[in-house]
């Protein structure tokens, strides 16, 4: 007797908490974001780099991230059985790459876009999968590094045509010179900046409870004190407190509130020959800004740190930061290696970028669809197509089922493509073919009232001679890309 066969069981279709898949339209967006980025990197000498999404489990819990990152660690397992996790930013994998790679000449700049992943609480707008786009020069001491990442950054928002944006940047120097000033122990260091650096949050007055006695929250939460007494908090205001319209300004204040302090001078000639270098290439106070209040989350920066805002979209907060971190490599090789460099957050910037009308994205690839009338001519349509493609237009043939020339214009005008093609046996006979505009007859069709006064005008329609077909195409694509 013959076996019944057993119901093949559906798997629900479904994605993990935290994840999301990026459809056409969105991944077409961030490519040209992406492509944008990447052309202003390599235009300062950046080389391109990729790491394994996964790294052993100690070279990224011992990366001194602070313990918020080792937490958010996803972990894995390969079939060794050995401790893996996947990584939670791109700048750890790049330290092991220097340190396993002497052969490396330095100083080493790169940039890398890549996935990274961390296991925050799943919210509106935040992904336990995200893209980061990272640009890091690692083996130079030197302040003019740091210069090229912050002028690096100016230049990757006005390439995406962002008219207004700060870039902000103090100095870990600066606040290890606070604490001295403050009467601050150093052990509490790492304590004090990780609540320095909620100050844009929570607002001066949360940030001064925290940093003595603690408080509750709004929603009852307790949230622990660090413990400084009233007069190392007013110490600390009065740093947060200088505000200038030049960096000169700032520069100068600096130097009347920490005289006498052991080690100030050297920390603000850093800061300040940065300041010059960027006066020098034309970056004004109006796109770069030393704000004293900047501290930065993670715990591995050790000199200036760095983050970017958009003035006409404050509410996305940092959409590009970084700072120097010269102690990251020294775990892998046991010597210093200074290092300095800045990540975007592919996603914030995108939304912010969206949220701006900025972003040049198609739903679509093609911009001409060869539509099919006459399955004898098949072969014309594809040497069209391929003809298309080889002067470097990209083309598609219609491969739906319909022979019906409305609804392959419908296939068309659902992914907004510009250009459809039409020929037939009476246009092959005559050697041209048919060129339509669907943008034109987008724009218009809401001005034509009946069908029969639609066919009539064929909006956006026009033969072209059979040899001229490329060159015509190339010319009306690039009035469309004008229009746009």
């Amino acid at each position: 007797m013959a076996k019944k066969n057993k119901k093949t069981r559906r798997v629900k279709a479904r994605v993990s908490r935290g994840l999301r898949d990026l459809m056409p339209q969105q991944q077409l967006a961030r490519q040209w974001m992406i492509d944008q980025i990447r052309d202003v990197y390599e235009n300062y000498g950046f080389l391109p780099l990729s790491t394994p999404s996964v790294e052993y489990l100690d070279v990224l819990l011992g990366s001194e991230a602070g313990e918020e990152a080792n937490k958010q660690i996803f972990t894995v397992s390969n079939p060794e059985g050995e401790e893996l996790g996947l990584r939670f930013d791109l700048t750890v994998p790049l330290a092991r790459v220097v340190a396993q790679h002497r052969d490396l000449g330095r100083p080493f700049r790169r940039y890398q876009v890549s996935p990274v992943w961390r296991g925050d609480k799943p919210d509106k707008g935040r992904y336990r999968e995200f893209t980061q786009f990272d640009l890091d020069s690692v083996g130079t001491q030197s302040e003019i590094a740091d210069t090229e990442i912050l002028a690096g950054m100016c230049d990757t928002l006005t390439a995406l045509g962002i008219e207004r944006y700060l870039v902000r940047y103090s100095s870990r120097g600066l606040l290890n010179t606070l604490l001295v000033y403050a009467d601050i122990s150093p052990e509490l260091a790492k304590d004090v900046f990780r609540v320095l650096d909620k100050l844009d949050k929570a607002g001066l007055e949360k940030v001064k409870l925290e940093l003595t006695t603690g408080y509750q929250d709004e929603s009852g939460d307790t949230i622990r004190g660090v413990g400084l007494e009233a007069r190392q908090v007013e110490s600390i205001e009065r740093f947060l407190s200088i505000r200038a319209e030049t960096r000169t300004e700032v520069v100068a204040h600096l130097r009347e509130l920490f005289a006498g302090v052991e080690g100030a001078e050297h920390e603000i000639s850093i800061v300040e020959r940065i300041s010059s270098h960027l006066y020098a290439l034309g970056y004004g106070d109006h796109q770069v800004m030393l704000d004293l209040s900047i501290a930065r989350g993670l715990a591995y920066y050790t000199g200036p740190v760095f983050e970017a805002v958009l003035t006409d979209a404050p509410q996305f907060g940092s959409v590009f930061a970084g700072g120097r971190y010269d102690g990251l490599v020294k775990r892998f090789l046991g010597e210093q290696v200074p290092a300095v460099g800045a990540s975007i957050g592919v996603d914030r910037l995108l939304a912010a970028l969206e949220h701006l009308g900025k972003v040049k994205a198609r739903k679509a690839t093609s911009r001409v669809v060869v539509t099919r009338l006459d399955e004898s001519m098949l072969d014309d349509y594809l040497a069209i197509t391929y003809e298309l493609r080889r002067a470097g237009i990209p083309a598609e043939i219609f491969l739906g089922t319909s022979k019906k020339l409305g609804k392959q214009l419908e296939y068309v005008d659902r992914w907004e493509i510009p250009l459809a093609l039409i020929l037939g046996e009476d246009e092959k006979q005559r050697g041209v073919v048919t060129l339509k505009d669907m943008d034109v007859g987008r724009r218009i069709s809401g001005d034509i009232e009946k069908r029969e006064e639609w066919l009539a005008e064929r909006p956006g329609q026009r033969e072209v001679a059979r040899g001229d077909l490329v060159e015509t195409v190339r010319t009306l694509l690039e009035t469309i890309d004008a229009q746009d």
